[in-house]
């Protein structure tokens, strides 16, 4: 890459990851390499969402720069080679960005931004995307005929199922736990 992007851009005040790589060093690849065991894949913090979103918002001149950096880190280090290829579709030098570098730049940073501008309009008490992919479930299921009963339970039925499950480890003296044993 020739350049460092581990912390371009990262507001060190507001995105804790950022903090403990410029504090750790040292301890980078040992922390990485448990993400990689744990989570299978590691994004540094200069190329997570909230860093990419702040440099749009700040129309930084190196936001091009960095999500090209990002997707081959993504591409190529992140779990190993498993997602080579996933950005091959995603031309960040395309003409239609604009002409120059510095065009590319600032349409780049007037999208992130309003994408960014949509997503925090979504409620954090709800889980929308969640919601959405049980509907569609559910639209599929109705669609399909009785074998789709095999892939989809609708949630009022799965409720009343772990209301019953969890029956036998109630008292019915001092009423419902809040939690079972062993969990």
């Amino acid at each position: 890459m020739g350049k460092d992007y581990h912390n371009v851009g990262a507001d060190t005040r507001k995105v804790p990851l950022a903090l403990w790589y410029a504090n750790n060093v040292d301890d980078i690849p040992v922390f990485e390499k448990q993400m990689r065991r744990k989570v299978h894949y590691v994004i540094q913090p200069a190329h997570l969402w909230n860093s990419i979103a702040k440099l749009a918002r700040t129309q930084n001149p190196e936001l091009l720069n960095i999500l090209q950096a990002g997707f081959k880190y993504i591409e190529t280090e992140s779990f190993e080679s498993t997602f080579q290829g996933l950005f091959s579709e995603i031309d960040l030098s395309s003409p239609k960005l604009g002409k120059k570098y510095e065009d590319r730049n600032a349409k780049l940073c007037t999208i992130i931004q309003k994408i960014a501008e949509g997503l925090a309009k979504f409620s954090t008490d709800i889980d929308a995307l969640g919601d959405a992919y049980e509907y569609l479930i559910g639209q599929f299921a109705a669609g399909s005929g009785k074998k789709a009963g095999e892939f989809y339970t609708p949630q009022q039925i799965s409720d009343i199922l772990s209301a019953i499950v969890t029956l036998d480890s109630q008292e019915p003296k001092t009423g419902t736990k809040k939690r079972l044993d062993g969990f």
